[in-house]
């Protein structure tokens, strides 16, 4: 059913599950599959005279390494082969698209059946000044759209009849 996988990671807890349910899916439909990272340099450090944003650029480019460093190894213990799964690193183009927009634009590029992604991630002040990453994707999205909460769901407990609810 699935042919191309698009799994934006952020070194978040829940980043990484959803790139454990991306690694379930690639292997069940014999899929490749994509991690991506996002480089974002928030736009005050653009509009700072005093400030130089490449320090901060290289830091998240390099952050970003490390994830998709983790994912790739992930991706090598569930099972993918390398032939069927590659990352990428890829920037957000300052005062022009956001973190949204640019895994958008992986995915069309990527032409991805699917994106499966977290629903909360490490984007702390874009959270509380832009809202969830995740949100927005799902409203701009024009490829279909896997979220993977933080917490899993409850378990419930079997009755005493033994069955579960």
């Amino acid at each position: 059913m699935y042919k191309r996988i698009l799994a934006p990671v952020d070194g978040s807890e829940t980043s990484a599950r959803a790139l454990d349910a991306a690694i379930e899916l690639a292997r069940e439909h014999n899929a490749e599959l994509r991690p991506v990272y996002v480089v974002d340099v928030p736009p005050l450090s653009y509009s700072s005279v005093a400030f130089d944003p490449v320090p901060v650029r290289a830091a998240f480019v390099e952050e970003g390494k490390h994830v998709l460093a983790d994912a790739a190894a992930k991706m090598r213990r569930g099972g993918i082969e390398d032939s069927k799964g590659s990352t990428s690193l890829i920037e957000v183009e300052p005062l022009r698209d956001d973190i949204a927009q640019r895994i958008e634009h992986a995915a069309v590029d990527f032409e991805a059946d699917l994106v499966v992604m977290g629903t909360h991630g490490r984007r702390g002040w874009r959270r509380l000044v832009l809202g969830s990453v995740a949100e927005h994707f799902v409203r701009i999205s024009t490829r279909p759209v896997l979220l993977i909460p933080h917490d899993s769901p409850p378990q419930k407990e079997p009755d005493a009849t033994g069955a579960t609810p």
